[in-house]
């Protein structure tokens, strides 16, 4: 990538894709196209089509979608899989036709079968079956993999795919009743502290193991990898650390001032045991995160209060 080559980064606002463009920033990239969802609907192809042709970018951050957590994809189900499918089928589609240089397609480590031996190395795709609340979503970003590898092998397109780990950063969603485990942790902390009450409740017995990354980190993985990675399958972006939810609270109560006690409600489910990437591919092509989870949660706060 050079500075002055166009760049259309799909899904600004999110998380994943604010990281990124905050990363290209940094990096000295002042050619970066966006577009809100109300400018550009991406299920739309002739939409899409248009944009691509007018705008013509050389490369393309993938980070569109319609995303939630377990109760949204489960209630969704034909929305999540008919909205994530055409997203990136456009947007992959019209790469193609329209010559970008290349494309990063970034997926989810619910692809990975429910049972998938731990740590999930890149070859554990498709030999099990899926978690069945978020398959539609799951079903969606595989065949996304799958679209970058056929238009390589048909076309000679340099299209590759990543997979995240669990991520938290700036422009979390912070929702108790669909957000991730760590921001919805830190908003129960925050207000019990604010409340002064004296426990604060978290799910099962804390004992899941997961993984933490990040967004800054996994923006850097993926300005890295545009630049040193052009394989077909995907490579897994993630610590290779992680720890259980139960020393999660207990460093988000340290982060977070909170005096009280942590109390586990084992009516509540555990979910699944644990989930853990293995990064050795990442880390033989180059690079490692540098941000530690106490650092990175300790900054979020931060954000997280001058926010709210």
């Amino acid at each position: 990538m050079k500075h002055h080559q166009k760049i259309y980064i799909a899904g600004h606002r999110g998380m994943v894709g604010s990281a990124i463009n905050r990363k290209l920033n940094s990096e000295g990239f002042g050619n970066i196209v966006v577009k809100t969802s109300a400018e550009l609907d991406l299920r739309n192809q002739s939409a899409v089509d248009e944009f691509f042709a007018k705008e013509k970018p050389e490369f393309v951050f993938m980070a569109a979608a319609k995303v939630g957590g377990i109760m949204a994809n489960n209630t969704f189900r034909a929305e999540f899989l008919y909205d994530n499918l055409m997203i990136q089928n456009n947007i992959i589609h019209a790469a193609h036709v329209h010559g970008v240089e290349k494309l990063l397609f970034l997926g989810s480590s619910c692809i990975y079968p429910k049972m998938a031996e731990q740590p999930l190395k890149e070859e554990y795709l498709l030999t099990g079956l899926l978690e069945p609340t978020n398959e539609p979503y799951a079903i969606a970003k595989i065949a996304g993999i799958k679209m970058c590898d056929a238009y390589r092998s048909q076309y000679g397109s340099h299209f590759i795919s990543v997979m995240p780990t669990n991520l938290y950063g700036p422009n979390d969603n912070y929702d108790l009743k669909n957000s991730h485990v760590l921001p919805a942790m830190i908003r129960k902390f925050h207000e019990a502290k604010q409340n002064g009450d004296k426990e604060v409740v978290i799910w099962g017995t804390g004992k899941p193991k997961r993984e933490f990354l990040h967004a800054d980190d996994m923006a850097s993985a993926c300005y890295f990898l545009m630049q040193h990675f052009d394989e077909e399958g995907f490579v897994n972006i993630g610590t290779g650390v992680d720890l259980e939810i139960g020393e999660l609270a207990i460093l988000i109560k340290e982060i977070v001032g909170f005096e009280g006690a942590i109390v586990q409600d084992l009516s509540k489910p555990d979910g699944t045991p644990r989930k853990l990437m293995d990064v050795s591919k990442l880390h033989s092509l180059g690079w490692k995160h540098s941000i530690e989870l106490k650092d990175g949660v300790r900054k979020v706060y931060e954000e997280f209060v001058s926010r709210y």
